[in-house]
């Protein structure tokens, strides 16, 4: 029996938990279709889920499709909930990507497949609804190959199209139009095959087309295209074969050292936190203390106090987890989405979406429940680590990052429905970076004023490579002084990054430790310990960001915004309409393209604006306008920079502070 991880992707709306309740029910899971609108699908297992009619959080059901075990994975579609996506990416050895016969190729749907294909994660594609009123088949596949990718093959015809007798009749070997297809496309990518074709075109038979399609389908060269209805039924039995038949199963040796991947994580009734890991190598039994680290170098151990793994639809507790197999491990009180179990060593955290671009600050309606809130957060950052919340203990406000006004309206809800904490949200601001600008350095020397603390700490700011992160280094020697004052500094100088001079994130930098020293713990002749004479961690957690400000303010910053790619297609008369309100919006347009009445325009747009031009768009062209628009990296602000509102532990502002507490205390 082989096991296959699969994951349902989608552009919000396209039918792809319709599509995972046929699949169950053709793989004779379900006995009865749930229905989204009516809230009864399997795995839209949360309350909200149901009355919203949307996926919210990933979810796992298990079924056997001949002799494969399926792990299917249905993941959320609306962009708010991206990061539910990007975590499951890491799992799969296949994907189905769903798109709507009658919208066609989405936004959201671009993004996801030109994702799948730097990941090189096996990909299908289904077309789905073919059932409804406006669905295409040429004309939608000339737009996936111009959209998404020339690399595909239809694998059926579609008759009926915008009926319930909507019927997908699969291509077979005596389908002349569809083997030539398939030549083409394979030999593009197989030179071996080239040859043979060249050589003797009959030699490349229906079976020996459809081995290759399904080696280069696992190296995700190609990606089959499959048409159907998850409503009616039709075309999901062709679907079956191909996700059996051309996506590779999972792979690992259940007895070498255990490594597996956490990607999702939740808590049972009885507040049991509950980890989804995805077992990569090796075997985690029940009753082991199982070691686990995180990206950051984080690392702990617990013991797992049960298993379970899915299976045919449901879960069963079983001794052990295996590899290629996801199960979920309980007892691991310290185990956080991300981490990696197991001897193996924490892969860095890899970035697949963009990050949240938004942020805003919420606020309990009852003032009492501001303890109430803070629990109910941390919760829910268990569960989705990206919304990064954020306190401040001198306003006692709370800030939270996002990806759009859905997601916040879901966490307003969740926090009502789950934990009773009713909560306003302020105006939704756009989240910037810093970069620094040049190179600046500082220095404070010990025992010379006006440093107040027992420590010398020197620091050096360079800018870096976009993208690169924060990188610290050192020029003194690790014998200059202990090494948990060393740690002091580098974990003190990460930490104050998380605000610069203008109160973002500073990122893409390095900062170098060029000057060190202490005092060694000292007593008087009696020998009793005298803090005063002696330097502590402390001391070095008070001075570093002082320094490392001073260090910024030297080398000065530039704030960044997020940007959007954006491509509209409109009426070609509404295009001069159009043309002040994207200056207004500080949009970049590149030249547009006039195809008769239709205008192509792409460029750029601060992601802080994408929502009003959303909203503007159907009045300026008639209704008839479309806007696609993903996320494209962060460009300088032009024009007034924002600033971010300060925390306490802001450190352009404590320095007066400490040192007016120092002499206080001193005098």
């Amino acid at each position: 029996m082989h096991t296959l991880n699969l994951g349902i992707l989608a552009h919000v709306d396209a039918g792809k938990t319709s599509l995972t309740e046929r699949l169950l029910h053709t793989a004779k899971v379900i006995d009865t279709i749930g229905s989204v609108d009516d809230g009864s699908t399997r795995t839209d297992s949360l309350a909200l889920e149901r009355r919203r009619g949307i996926t919210i959080k990933s979810a796992v059901v298990s079924f056997t499709l001949g002799a494969t075990t399926v792990n299917l994975i249905d993941t959320p579609g609306h962009p708010d909930f991206i990061a539910e996506v990007e975590r499951v990416l890491g799992v799969l050895d296949g994907a189905v990507l769903v798109v709507s016969a009658v919208e066609g190729v989405q936004a959201q749907t671009r993004v996801l497949l030109r994702t799948l294909r730097r990941l090189s994660i096996p990909t299908l594609l289904f077309v789905n609804k073919t059932d409804r009123p406006g669905a295409r088949y040429g004309s939608l596949l000339t737009s996936i190959t111009e959209r998404l990718s020339p690399d595909i093959v239809a694998m059926g015809s579609a008759q009926h199209l915008g009926t319930r007798s909507a019927t997908s009749t699969p291509f077979t070997g005596t389908d002349s139009g569809f083997t030539g297809a398939l030549s083409d496309l394979l030999t593009r990518h197989d030179d071996e095959l080239l040859t043979a074709y060249v050589e003797d075109p009959a030699a490349l038979t229906h079976a020996r087309l459809l081995e290759a399609l399904a080696e280069q389908t696992g190296r995700c060269r190609v990606h089959p295209v499959f048409f159907g209805s998850a409503v009616t039924g039709a075309g999901i039995d062709a679907l079956a074969d191909g996700i059996t038949g051309l996506l590779p199963a999972a792979s690992g040796n259940a007895e070498a050292p255990a490594r597996g991947t956490v990607f999702k994580v939740d808590r049972t009734a009885n507040g049991e936190r509950t980890a989804y890991v995805r077992m990569v190598e090796g075997t985690v039994h029940a009753r082991e203390v199982l070691r686990f680290r995180s990206p950051d170098g984080r690392e702990g151990e617990d013991k797992v106090s049960a298993v379970t793994v899915f299976e045919d639809g449901g879960e069963v507790p079983v001794s052990a987890v295996r590899a290629g197999r996801i199960g979920r491990l309980k007892g691991l009180a310290g185990i956080r989405i991300g981490d990696s179990v197991g001897e193996a060593r924490a892969e860095a955290g890899r970035r697949h979406f963009a990050p949240p671009t938004l942020e805003t600050v919420v606020v309990p309606v009852r003032p009492e429940d501001r303890g109430a809130l803070h629990v109910a957060l941390g919760r829910l950052a268990e569960q989705d680590p990206l919304i990064a919340v954020r306190r401040d203990g001198l306003r006692q406000e709370v800030s939270l990052s996002l990806y759009g006004e859905v997601q916040k309206e879901v966490i307003q809800a969740t926090l009502a429905d789950e934990f009773g904490v009713d909560v306003t949200f302020r105006e939704t601001t756009t989240i910037c970076l810093e970069r620094p600008a040049a190179t600046g350095a500082a220095v404070e020397i010990i025992d010379t004023d006006p440093n107040p603390f027992l420590a010398t700490v020197g620091l050096r700011v360079d800018p870096a490579p976009y993208g690169s992160g924060v990188e610290f280094r050192r020029e003194v020697e690790l014998g200059s002084m202990p090494y948990s004052l060393m740690r002091a500094v580098e974990e003190t100088v990460l930490s104050t990054l998380t605000q610069g001079i203008h109160g973002w994130q500073v990122t893409d930098c390095a900062v170098t430790q060029t000057h060190s020293g202490y005092w060694p713990r000292q007593s008087h002749s009696h020998g009793t310990f005298d803090k005063s004479m002696s330097s502590t961690a402390g001391d070095f957690r008070n001075l570093t960001p002082l320094v490392l400000m001073d260090a910024l303010r030297r080398a000065g910053t530039r704030v960044y915004e997020p940007v959007h790619r954006f491509r509209l297609e409109l009426p070609t008369d509404t295009f001069g309409a159009l043309v002040p309100v994207l200056a207004r919006l500080r949009a970049v347009p590149g030249p547009p393209e006039m195809r008769g009445a239709l205008c192509t325009l792409e460029g750029e747009l601060p992601a802080a604006r994408v929502h009003e031009l959303q909203q503007l768009l159907p009045g300026l062209t008639r209704g008839e306008g479309m806007l696609e628009s993903a996320f494209d990296g962060y460009r300088p602000v032009t024009g007034q920079v924002p600033d971010r509102p300060r925390t306490d532990h802001d450190p352009l502002h404590r320095k007066e502070y400490l040192l007016r507490t120092v002499r206080r205390v001193a005098g």
